[in-house]
Parts: C-alpha cells; structure tokens; sequence
C-alpha cells in the first residue's frame, strides 16, 4: 500500500492532469453532442466546424480552471495573463482538431463518434504539454531562492 502512496505521490501531476483530462473531455464533448444532435449537422462541413469551436472554446474556459487549481496548482496573481497564455496555448489544438474532424469524417468517411474520441486524445496529449511547458511552469529560480531564504532563518 505504501509503494501505492508513494508512487500517487510522485505522479500526482499526471494523474490530476488525466482525471482533469477526462472532466475536461467529457464536458467537451457534451458540449458538442448536444450541439450536434439537436442543432447543428456534423455531415455538413461548416457546421462541423462550428461544432469543433463550441466545443472547444467550452473546453478552454472548463480547463483552465481545474488545471489551474488541481493539476498545476498555479498562484500566479495575474490571472487573465495566465488565462490568455493558456488559452493561446490551446489555439494550436484548437485548429488541430476541426481540421482533423473534417479530415477524418468529410473526407475519408470515418464514424464522427470514433473520430471525435481519437482527435481529442491527440489534442490532450499536446495540451499538456503545453501547459507543462509553457503556461504552468515552475519558476526554478524563484523556487531555488526562496527555499536558499528559508534555509538561512
């Protein structure tokens, strides 16, 4: 049990991020499937654009406040610079996935549903890591000096 412990401690992170993942995603996709199954069609182009967009701009805003406060734990005071860095951060994925979706149903035909769940693992993968790099990242050295300041007192 303590190897468990310890091994939930060591990748709190990741494990946050999966489950905050799977939240994020499941709210997502709620945000689409509503959409497409009551006013929008995937099968017409645009509207499987616009399906993409809600979804992911409901995602976004979801995300940013579950991996600000669960995943990456962040404190930075400037909450709209972070929430625009992490939102720049998303527009990448942001175009990946509807040129994907597109790609995958309008041109090679591949079940809207399948290809939903497979784009949205690709655009988690590459969320992470860009929040881990770039939004969230610790500042070593402001980490470094204030333990350096706690060991002098």
């Amino acid at each position: 049990m303590e190897k468990i412990k310890k091994l939930c401690r060591k990748y709190e992170e990741i494990i946050a991020y999966l489950i905050v993942g799977v939240l994020n995603t499941l709210v997502s996709w709620a945000a689409w499937f509503a959409c497409a199954y009551t006013i929008l069609d995937a099968q017409v182009v645009w509207q499987n654009v616009v399906l993409s967009i809600i979804s992911w701009v409901v995602g976004v805003v979801f995300g940013y406040v579950l991996n600000r406060k669960y995943v990456f734990k962040s404190t930075e005071p400037e909450i709209m610079k972070e929430f625009l860095q992490f939102s720049g951060g998303r527009v990448s994925t942001g175009i990946l996935d509807p040129v994907m979706m597109v790609l995958m149903v309008n041109v090679l035909k591949i079940n809207e549903s399948f290809s939903k769940i497979f784009v949205s693992a690709v655009v988690m993968v590459g969320n992470y890591l860009i929040s881990k790099l770039f939004v969230f990242k610790k500042d070593t050295q402001t980490t470094k000096t204030s333990s350096e300041n706690a060991d002098v007192k």
